[in-house]
Parts: structure tokens; C-alpha cells; sequence
């Protein structure tokens, strides 16, 4: 892709994120929202490959439902209530079809089934924004909006979108798949807290953005989208292997990793808010996601791909990729834990 189209897309992608953060009215929102649209669909086609133009498909038609939902709730609240501003959706129409909508923009189930889709059409790179900087402006809108939401319709959403992860990844061969059923899951452990403390919500956002992005950086510089493909990396890259499969781990919540952190202080959160039930089936429901990651660090780290050369050293190409922002964040997404009261003091 031309470096001058390229620099303009990825502008407009911080432009209308930036846009959808500073607004204070729904319409300047839904614009940031469909810049945000519109600059990802080129970067998402820029392979010319059937699966890819599938995938760009189906995310414009998701995005466009979700927009205009948006839009018709606002103008159903101005209608109502005669208030324009995001902190005036006090009507229960406008705001439960609101949520719904912003919903099925990051996909929560039950709206997620076009998530995976969409996902493992594309590569990498553009899934890494697709998972990460897409998230944040309607994540935005529904910490600001989460006051007047049904607590219930909070939680169950929660609780579905963590069962969903957990459970629609444990059949799966595509990495990229297996990474977007991580990021429902991971949605609804957000969502769940949003309504008690909205800053939990994006301690955990942050931290998922620190450990997808090392997910998909690591398996950006050994080009690996299948289980089978990652068999070969214990025997090429081994200090690689180890910080992924550490990575994953940290995904999947354990200590002493960093992703044990934001899960840890939501089920404390929980338990505070009395609710014993919903923490016990969330925990349960990051077991189930712990499996799916156990088997990439199997694959990973414990299996070698057979192999039929005689030579003692193995050939290697030495790769051009840089390596400085995976290195960045493996370190981040291996190593915060033990700083969790400082990042509490900062968001508190």
C-alpha cells in the first residue's frame, strides 16, 4: 500500500477515536464512530483476497447496523426527552438499544458470531487493530453511558460473553480465531464491572491491549495463523516460544503474570458488590478460556515439528521485522503484577 494512503487511513482511525473520546453530543460521536469505519475497510481489502474482501464485507454490514441503531437511539431520546448530550441518554428505549448497538460493535454476546469471521480473514497487523484500537471509542461510550443501563442487562451480558470465549474456543485451529474468542471473553469481564467501577474497566482494557498486542506481534515475526505452525517455533526461535507461551498464559489470567491482575481485583470488585454467584461462573468461565491457551503453549513449547533433515544446524533466514515494540510489550505483559497498588494509586 502506498505509504501516503497508509499515513492518511491511520490518521483517520486516530481522528475518529479521538473524535468519539472529546464529544459530548451523539452525533459528533456516531461520526467519530463511522471514521473509525470507514479508514479500517481499505487496510482490511489491501490483499485482494477473496477471504479478505469476505471479511470486509461482513464488518461494514455489522458496523453499519451498529451505526445506525446509534443514531436512531439518539434521535429517539432527542424526540423524548428533547437532550442531545451522551450523559442525558436517560430514557430506557434509547439507552438499553444504545448499549445493544455499541454491543455489537466490539462484539458481545450474543452479537459476537461475526467477530471470529471477520477475524480470520485478515492479517495480523490489521487484526491486531481490529481487536484493540477498534475497542476504545465504543468502549468509551459505554463507560459514559453504563449509569443508566439495567444492572442485570450488564451482567448477563458479562457472564455470556466470557461463557461464549471460553466455550466457542475450544474446537478451534485458526490462531486468529482463537484470538478473537480471547477478546469477547476478555470484553466481558469489562462490561461486568462497568456499572461498580468503571476504572476497573480500563485497567482491564489497557491490559488486554498490552497482551494481544504481544500475541500478535510474536506471531506476526514467525508468520503463524494455525496450531500446526506454531510446532516449529521451539526449534527456530526457542527465547520467542517461551515469552509467547508466557504471553498466552498471562492472557488466560495466571499469576504471577500480568493478566491474573485485572481478574483478580473484578472478582474482588464482585465479591464486594454481593455477588458471589456471577464471580464463581466468571472465574469457571476463564478456566474454560485457560484451555484453549493451554494448547497453544502445548503446541508451542512442547511439541516439535517432525523433522527429516540430516543436518546438524538447521537452516535459518534472519528476519528484518523490528523488534523493539514486541519486546516492549512481552515485557509489559509478563511483568506488571507486582506494581498492581501503584497502577491502583494512578487510576483511583
Amino acid at each position: 500500500m502506498n505509504p501516503y494512503v497508509l499515513t492518511t487511513l491511520l490518521s483517520s482511525l486516530g481522528l475518529g477515536t479521538a473524535l468519539t473520546f472529546a464529544s459530548s453530543h451523539w452525533l459528533l460521536a456516531w461520526m467519530g464512530l463511522e471514521i473509525n469505519t470507514l479508514a479500517i475497510i481499505p487496510l482490511m481489502s489491501r490483499q485482494h483476497h477473496p477471504r479478505a474482501v469476505e471479511a470486509t464485507t461482513k464488518y461494514f454490514l455489522v458496523q453499519a447496523t451498529a451505526a445506525a441503531m446509534v443514531l436512531f437511539a439518539a434521535t429517539t431520546n432527542a424526540w423524548l426527552l428533547g437532550a442531545w448530550t451522551i450523559n442525558d441518554l436517560s430514557h430506557p428505549i434509547a439507552s438499553t438499544m444504545t448499549f445493544t448497538a455499541l454491543a455489537l460493535k466490539i462484539g458481545l454476546a450474543p452479537m459476537h458470531f461475526w467477530l471470529p469471521e471477520v477475524l480470520q480473514g485478515l492479517d495480523l497487523l490489521t487484526g491486531l487493530i481490529l481487536s484493540t484500537w477498534q475497542k476504545l471509542a465504543p468502549l468509551a461510550l459505554m463507560v459514559q453511558i453504563a449509569p443508566n443501563i439495567n444492572p442485570m442487562m450488564l451482567t448477563l451480558l458479562g457472564l455470556m460473553s466470557a461463557l461464549a470465549g471460553g466455550w466457542g474456543g475450544l474446537n478451534q485451529t485458526q490462531i486468529r480465531k482463537i484470538l478473537a474468542y480471547s477478546s469477547i471473553a476478555h470484553m466481558g469481564w469489562m462490561i461486568i464491572v462497568m456499572q461498580y467501577t468503571p476504572h476497573l474497566t480500563l485497567l482491564a482494557l489497557a491490559m488486554y491491549i498490552l497482551m494481544t498486542s504481544t500475541a500478535f506481534l510474536s506471531l506476526k515475526l514467525v508468520s503463524a495463523t494455525k496450531i500446526s505452525t506454531l510446532t516449529t517455533m521451539w526449534s527456530k526461535t526457542p527465547i520467542l516460544a517461551s515469552a509467547t507461551a508466557l504471553t498466552l498464559l498471562s492472557l488466560g489470567g495466571l499469576p504471577p503474570l500480568t493478566g491474573f491482575m485485572p481478574k483478580w481485583l473484578i472478582l474482588q470488585e464482585m465479591a464486594k458488590q454481593d455477588l458471589p454467584l456471577a464471580a464463581t461462573v466468571m472465574a469457571l468461565a476463564a478456566l474454560v478460556s485457560l484451555y484453549f491457551y493451554l494448547r497453544l503453549c502445548y503446541a508451542m513449547a512442547l511439541t516439535i515439528y517432525p523433522n527429516v533433515a540430516t543436518a546438524t544446524t538447521p537452516w535459518r533466514v534472519q528476519t528484518t521485522q523490528s523488534t523493539t515494540a514486541l519486546a516492549t510489550f512481552t515485557a509489559l505483559a509478563l511483568g506488571l503484577l507486582p506494581v498492581t497498588p501503584a497502577i491502583l494509586a494512578v487510576l483511583i
